[in-house]
């Protein structure tokens, strides 16, 4: 059983779908051993209270540095033993130490085709803004394993959706949530489960 620590910021929309994926079976051989946020007032930690996960907060801003907060952070997930992180809108940059400690075990969910618009500076709706601003026909969702780098892990998962004309970024960002992230962050950790995932030289292979 694959035990799967889920990282969230906000609503936690993709943590309802692996939540939904899970009981529909559509995910196999993976539960969820804790819901971790930096921020207390995420509506990400009700969705766990209402259907029993355990749940922490722990923020940056409750700890005198960066180095602390890191040190808590990675001790906290270590003690759930997990076998897989999930950033699930996470906008917190994950420590360094962690990413080597949990290498190719530490998955990302990017609202577009990486590798465009992602990177620095490109989170939440500021991507589908600069994805409208370019005039870009599709976009899209990435799921991705984690490195040293932004959004420049291996690839695991890709799902295109059409942009519309009177789309907004509030708007386009619904349509590649329902469309993509949804769809392929619960696909990710399915075959991550039941072991069809491999990476060699940074490629990811699915048998």
């Amino acid at each position: 059983m694959l035990k799967l620590a889920v990282c969230v910021s906000g609503g936690g929309s993709n943590l309802q779908a692996i939540i939904d994926a899970i009981d529909s079976k559509a995910i196999t051989n993976a539960e969820i051993s804790v819901v971790i946020s930096n921020n207390a007032n995420a509506y990400a930690l009700e969705r766990a209270k209402k259907h029993e996960i355990e749940s922490v907060c722990i923020s940056p801003k409750s700890y005198d540095s960066r180095e602390e907060f890191n040190r808590v952070f990675i001790d906290k997930i270590d003690s759930y033993d997990v076998d897989l992180v999930v950033l699930a809108g996470f906008l917190v940059v994950v420590p360094e130490e962690m990413i080597k400690k949990y290498t190719n075990r530490i998955i990302n969910i990017h609202p577009s085709l990486i590798p465009s618009f992602c990177g620095k500076g490109y989170y939440g709706l500021k991507v589908h803004e600069g994805v409208l601003s370019r005039g870009v026909k599709i976009t899209g969702a990435t799921v991705h394993f984690v490195d040293e780098g932004t959004d420049t892990g291996p690839i695991i998962l890709q799902k295109a959706v059409e942009v519309l004309e009177d789309d907004t970024p509030e708007v386009l960002q619904r349509r590649v949530m329902e469309q993509a992230e949804w769809k392929i962050m619960p696909q990710a950790i399915n075959l991550i489960a039941n072991n069809k995932v491999s990476v060699i030289d940074k490629k990811v292979y699915i048998k």
